[in-house]
């Protein structure tokens, strides 16, 4: 029995720690600023999920799966940070939930009982994104009609997560940087300053490093955020966990549009976990989905698949994954191989004598074309 049928066989809906839409508060996708509070509602639908902690290497909290070695060790830095007060940096691409292991360090840590603060800073100009962060008196700026409480004085005694913090302006980046180290602010247009008291977590889809050396992002800011950091892996990288996505989606999706799409066909599971998965956990999302709404009965066949998926083509705009050496090397192999077509006789000179003329001329280059270096 696999891990599908296991999973279906003993009625518990599996949940996704990294990508979970529908159902998490997270909100993914709505963009703009929301807040998550601590309430009943929110204990109750934990309670639904029926699920336990998987022991020191499993989920931090119940509601969470996905046990590959990569996870295990995303699960001990945060259920480690979690007891502290000190920031954290969620790195990943996107789809992969960081806002949702946010989420996981705040429900662990002493400030639970406070408010869980959600900032999408790429959703909102610079003007907007301060009022928004440190609210705004009336008179303000046109428009400002009333007091607005900001969301760091909304969090004080909880947390607030700063997604895609590499969106922020320079200058914006000055004042965020105060409040981290002073716990200070002024609202938009007042003189008056507050204090709070708001642990902030931030996460970005770039490498901010990187960023900083290109002076796009404050280098003192860096430090001050990067005191713990926490890098959520692609799906390529724990391609172990794709059997148990597939079956939450198979019957998330299932139940959404009254169908029953329960059986996997031949060689499905094998080319799920082959694909690299450049949009990582949202893009099997949407691949199941599309599978169930599309299927003529009750089996979900290889041919429902994009081609991308089967065929190993690239979509339009698509670039090579970017990622660890190793899954390099695996697409490259599997298109070379794709190329050769059946005559096994050709595969190497489609692929490894292609690598050996590509390494030569980027190694001619480097050494500015003299042999003898």
């Amino acid at each position: 029995m696999d891990s599908c049928q296991a999973a279906s066989s003993i009625g518990r809906v599996v949940i996704d720690c990294q990508w979970l839409p529908e159902l998490a508060n997270s909100g993914y996708g709505h963009g703009g600023i929301r807040s998550v509070e601590k309430s009943a509602s929110h204990a109750k639908f934990m309670a639904v999920l029926g699920s336990s902690p998987g022991g020191p290497g499993g989920p931090p909290i119940p509601g969470i799966i996905g046990n590959s070695p990569a996870m295990q060790e995303v699960y001990r830095l945060t259920r480690r940070v979690a007891g502290s007060n000190a920031s954290v940096l969620i790195l990943g691409e996107t789809g992969v939930g960081k806002e949702l292991i946010a989420g996981a360090i705040h429900r662990l840590s002493r400030r639970s009982g406070g408010a869980f603060v959600r900032v999408n800073c790429g959703a909102l100009s610079e003007s907007l994104l301060e009022s928004e962060l440190f609210g705004h008196v009336r008179g303000a700026f046109t428009g400002a009609v009333a007091n607005r409480t900001g969301r760091f004085e909304a969090a004080h005694g909880g947390t607030v997560f700063l997604d895609e913090i590499n969106s922020t302006s320079l200058i914006l980046q000055v004042k965020l940087l105060r409040v981290l180290q002073e716990k200070e602010f002024e609202r938009v247009g007042d003189t008056t300053t507050l204090s709070t008291d708001a642990r902030v977590i931030a996460a970005s889809n770039r490498d901010l490093m990187q960023e900083v050396r290109e002076e796009r992002f404050r280098e003192d800011l860096y430090w001050r955020l990067n005191v713990v950091p926490i890098e959520i892996p692609p799906l390529r990288r724990r391609r172990e966990d794709v059997p148990a996505l597939v079956t939450y989606f198979l019957d998330h999706y299932n139940e959404v549009n009254d169908r029953y799409v329960a059986h996997l066909g031949s060689g499905v599971l094998e080319a799920l976990q082959d694909y690299h998965w450049p949009g990582n956990v949202r893009e099997l999302q949407n691949y199941i989905e599309r599978a169930v709404v599309m299927a003529e009965t009750d089996e979900l066949t290889v041919d429902l698949l994009p081609r991308c998926v089967t065929h190993r083509d690239v979509l339009v705009g698509e670039e090579m994954p970017v990622g660890d050496f190793e899954s390099l090397a695996r697409e490259v192999v599997t298109r070379g191989l794709n190329d050769a077509g059946t005559a096994s006789d050709g595969a190497h000179s489609v692929i490894v004598d292609r690598v050996e003329k590509e390494l030569i001329a980027q190694v001619l280059a480097a050494c500015g074309g003299v042999q003898t270096k």
